[in-house]
């Protein structure tokens, strides 16, 4: 059952026009910069991309938007990247903005089988505009619905051949959510290692919910925006 493809090329070769898609990453930490290059060398086009936000301009998802492939964003966070806004506001890129816990919340519900849920984020504001609110004691409620995708696009710190996942600290991310609400879960990860070699105990996604595997090379792992401090005299 060993799922290690090739290539991200390979990984992503049946990712069609129009496909929704789940993309880790927090910023520009933990992107699946393989895949997503990858993405950008097939040309598939039209796609609903569902993550916390869109890259840079230079960076990340932003090459997917410098390209015009996405069709439409679901994020939580839309600054840092001088495409988007123009796309955006010219009326060429659909943006669905939720707040960052319901995103994460919708993409977990997804991956459970949960119908939906209720929040009192966004209550009175443009994120209920055409939900149901119910009350619940002495506070109103939205009623959310959860998100699943036909691809999940993820970087994992290691993964083993049958895709056992282990993430490093925050790169972890929507990573593991994203895993199980899609249809096919595809992984790059750094270090790849035969079964057996990971700590059970250590695992945060089971192979059970991966189905593709390639080994990221090259990664940039870029900053959006480097604070320093001038050295001391």
């Amino acid at each position: 059952m060993n799922k290690v493809l090739p290539s991200a090329d390979a990984a992503v070769a049946d990712i069609p026009d129009g496909a929704t898609l789940l993309v880790g990453g927090f910023g520009l930490c933990g992107n699946p910069e393989n895949l997503i290059t990858a993405l950008h060398r097939k040309g598939v086009k039209d796609l609903t991309i569902v993550s916390n936000n869109c890259g840079t301009t230079e960076e990340g998802l932003g090459v997917l938007l410098q390209s015009r492939q996405i069709k439409k964003m679901v994020s939580s966070y839309v600054g840092e990247n001088k495409v988007f806004e123009k796309q955006y506001l010219s009326g060429e890129l659909e943006v669905d903005l939720v707040p960052q816990g319901t995103l994460a919340e919708r993409i977990r519900a997804g991956g459970a089988g949960i119908a939906g849920f209720y929040t009192a984020t966004g209550v009175g504001t443009v994120v209920a505009d055409g939900k149901e609110v119910r009350r619940f004691g002495e506070r109103d409620y939205l009623l959310e619905l959860p998100i699943r995708g036909d691809f999940a696009l993820v970087h994992a710190w290691k993964a083993d051949t049958w895709g056992n996942l282990i993430f490093r600290k925050t790169a972890a991310n929507f990573n593991p959510m994203m895993c199980a609400a899609a249809k096919v879960c595809i992984v790059e990860a750094e270090h790849i290692v035969e079964v057996g070699q990971l700590d059970p105990a250590q695992i945060h996604v089971p192979s059970i919910y991966v189905k593709r595997i390639v080994q990221a090379v090259g990664l940039k792992k870029p900053i959006e925006r480097r604070t320093v401090r001038p050295r001391a005299s």
